[in-house]
């Protein structure tokens, strides 16, 4: 998935209304900034702090009587998201995805790698193979084009490696059942990250808070007494016009869309693919998913998306703790059942 939260602006703010959307360029000098501010709310301090993790803006804000322990609370959830994007990096090669993808096994399999890895399968079983972390080869293949012309052999040839059957997963080892196979992690292992830094800041007394992470939000709690936090859709259309704001508490939502990054000049081939065709999904513009975690969201997001909107719906009301919102390629908009219930009014 591809979205950013929070706009420049409003990571400073880190305050009222979040944006979901477009994606920040990665940069050295980024993993250096760190923005900070704290408010008093009545009887309780807003402490917001800001980095460059994971590829983009990751912004904490948790609400406490104690600012020192907020402030702690906060760095000790960097500390734990720094800790595990170690192990999902696709680009570093020490990592244990990488060298999974470069051996096709992985030996001495850590925890939080086997419970991902079963998430993701249990996704591809769930969408009816929508969402698959095998595309990898695909992805690849549509990368290596360098925005010219792409093969449809070569593609064809990529898709025979997309297969979440063919992995054999166990506690102590992961193994690809097809030589060349290959994971992305990309569609759930950041909302996993994102959870498990909302599970530090609960573990640590800091039950009020929010956690963007460039499109992937977790809402637990509330912003101030009895106000739950706000959310904003961003428009894909870049004009401002947010497709809904929405008010969360004890909830996520994540979205993925198909308007920012293209592997081809005409901008057919987005970063979204469909695991079956391996092409882009062109009826959707952008698909916002809410559940009870990040990374569900962000699965399901991804999974709605590659499905046609009509069928991503009847998907979507199928799950008793997610809703949705589809932006179609002409503008037009269609919601799950209870959508409504979490738009603000």
């Amino acid at each position: 998935m591809n979205s950013k939260l929070f706009t420049r602006r409003a990571f400073i703010r880190a305050l009222g209304v979040v944006g979901l959307g477009a994606a920040v360029t990665p940069a050295p000098v980024m993993a250096a900034i760190r923005m900070t501010e704290t408010r008093k709310i009545g009887n309780a301090y807003k402490v917001s702090e800001n980095r460059f993790l994971l590829g983009t803006f990751v912004a904490i804000t948790a609400v406490h009587e104690s600012r020192q322990a907020a402030e702690n609370a906060i760095g000790l959830a960097f500390a734990e998201i720094e800790r595990l994007s170690a192990i999902f990096d696709l680009h570093d090669a020490s990592t244990p995805l990488a060298h999974l993808n470069a051996t096709g096994r992985l030996s001495d399999v850590e925890p939080e790698f086997f419970a991902v890895m079963r998430e993701a399968i249990g996704f591809n079983r769930l969408s009816s193979g929508a969402f698959d972390a095998t595309v990898l080869p695909v992805v690849q293949t549509l990368k290596s084009s360098g925005g010219m012309h792409i093969s449809e052999k070569e593609l064809r040839e990529a898709l025979e490696l997309v297969d979440s059957s063919a992995i054999r997963l166990s506690r102590s080892e992961v193994h690809f059942g097809k030589q060349g196979m290959g994971v992305t992690l990309d569609g759930i292992a950041k909302g996993f990250i994102v959870d498990r830094a909302s599970d530090v800041l609960a573990a640590n007394g800091v039950a009020n808070h929010l956690i963007n992470a460039g499109g992937d939000i977790r809402a637990r709690g509330a912003r101030s007494v009895g106000q739950p936090w706000t959310v904003a859709i961003e428009d894909p259309a870049k004009k401002g016009d947010y497709p809904a704001i929405l008010e969360l508490k004890d909830a996520a939502v994540a979205t993925s869309g198909g308007y920012e990054v293209f592997y081809d000049a005409e901008r057919k081939h987005h970063h979204v693919v469909d695991p079956k065709t391996a092409h882009s999904p062109t009826k959707s513009v952008s698909v916002s998913v809410t559940a009870q975690t990040v990374m569900a969201a962000d699965a399901l997001s991804t999974s709605v998306f590659v499905m046609a909107p009509k069928a991503g719906l009847n998907f979507i009301d199928t799950l008793s703790a997610s809703e949705c919102l589809i932006v179609g390629d002409t503008g037009g908009k269609l919601a799950s059942r209870h959508w409504n219930r979490l738009v603000q009014a």
